[in-house]
């Protein structure tokens, strides 16, 4: 017996989740007792198995749920009497550690999504991120984010692409309040900031009804969601009326698009060549999961500054959106502007940047990241969008075929 209380204690000492739990046991017993099958069921098991014995594990009064055999002998009863306390305190202790792990993925998750208006203000480019985090708290539920059309006062898909759920369109159609729906497995919190509807956030479940905790997350997260998103559109609606992106220093999207019609004009005006170069930092999204929001910040900070670095004083720079940059190259050919570009390119590629002030937990304190370009040279016959679109057409071709390249547009 003794021989057997110790292996006991090693399985407990080494298990770390439920399911690592069960399995040990379930070889355990086995192993030790003949047990032909064996099961551990706990209040939030997905998966309830149950067997002809039946053994209730108890926290104080509270049952946590039960051990199940498909049979029972002389030897394992007294086993028990002995070791179900043990394995009842190694139980509680698991559960405790997974509450207080989702406590922590929480509340980061709630800090990122405040974070995010730091460095984007364009919805379509928060909405997919806030998406992504949601997606990876809420992993046993289907995440679907709307937004307010203001002009129709209609909810609009706007996270992921897709939504063919007839009970979760109808709910949103009218949304104001919280609804449980579905026999519990739908839930959809309206999105409310300053008694300002901006839209909703459902959630759905494929098997069990959401919890009444993860549906006090959901709240919280919309809370959260909805002063973030209100935030966003009154900084878009200020920026309107800004010229430089807070972040890099380089002209917003709104005044990058005034200098383009510019530039353009200049260059059809006095038949001089334009080039333009639209860039966009490789694995980006990588970046911001893996070390966080602030080491993604300095990335675009160390990015302006080679940009900057690398272009003449009559040369224009623009954050484009997100992680892409634009770049104005008056009096330039094409040939000259690749030069530009592939100068770009190694510089970056070279640049070794220090995380360690930023991202103080991550074991790797050094990053180096890659950038892909693609250039197009304006012809007389071009409308001013198609510099940049142009571009970015050869842009994408850079990302498709391998990242970390210049392609050159010749359309």
């Amino acid at each position: 017996m003794l021989d057997k209380i110790e292996k006991l204690s090693d399985i407990l000492n080494e298990s770390y989740s439920q399911k690592s739990l069960n399995s040990a046991l379930d070889m355990f017993f086995k192993d030790n007792f003949g047990i032909k099958e064996f099961a551990l069921n706990l209040e939030n098991s997905k998966e309830q198995k149950t067997l002809t014995h039946s053994i209730p594990i108890y926290k104080h009064k509270k049952c946590l749920g039960s051990l199940e055999f498909s049979q029972t002998n002389p030897n394992l009863s007294q086993f028990l009497e002995i070791c179900s306390g043990f394995i009842s305190l190694k139980i509680q202790n698991i559960l405790l550690n997974e509450k207080m792990q989702k406590d922590v993925n929480y509340h980061d998750t709630m800090k990122n999504i405040a974070k995010i208006i730091e460095t984007q203000y364009e919805l379509k480019y928060i909405i997919p991120i806030i998406g992504e985090m949601l997606d990876k708290f809420f992993e046993n539920y289907l995440v679907y984010i709307f937004l307010r059309d203001e002009s129709t006062g209609i909810n609009v898909l706007s996270y992921p692409n897709d939504c063919k759920d007839e009970k979760i369109l109808d709910a949103i159609k009218e949304h104001n309040e919280t609804k449980l729906l579905s026999d519990g497995k739908i839930y959809a919190v309206p999105l409310i900031c300053e008694n300002k509807n901006v839209g909703s956030l459902v959630a759905k479940s494929t098997e069990d009804e959401i919890n009444l905790k993860d549906r006090e997350y959901m709240e919280q997260l919309a809370n959260q969601m909805a002063i973030t998103i209100n935030r966003a559109n009154v900084y878009a609606e200020i920026l309107k009326h800004a010229t430089l992106d807070a972040l890099t220093g380089f002209y917003n999207r709104h005044q990058l698009e005034v200098r383009i019609k510019q530039e353009v004009s200049n260059a059809k005006r006095q038949h001089a060549p334009l080039c333009g170069i639209m860039t966009d930092i490789d694995y980006f999204k990588h970046v911001n999961d893996t070390y966080g929001h602030a080491a993604g910040d300095l990335v675009l900070k160390t990015i302006a500054k080679v940009i900057r670095g690398q272009l003449r004083e009559y040369d224009i720079a623009g954050r484009y959106g997100g992680e892409e940059f634009s770049i104005l190259l008056p009096f330039t050919k094409i040939n000259e502007a690749q030069m530009v570009a592939e100068r770009l390119r190694q510089t970056v590629e070279n640049k070794v940047i220090d995380i360690s002030k930023v991202a103080p937990d991550c074991e790797e304190k050094n990053i180096k990241i890659t950038l892909s370009l693609g250039i197009y040279e304006i012809k007389e016959n071009d409308s001013d969008d198609d510099l940049m679109k142009k571009a970015d057409k050869a842009l994408y071709q850079a990302k498709n075929t391998g990242r970390n390249k210049v392609v050159i547009n010749n359309d």
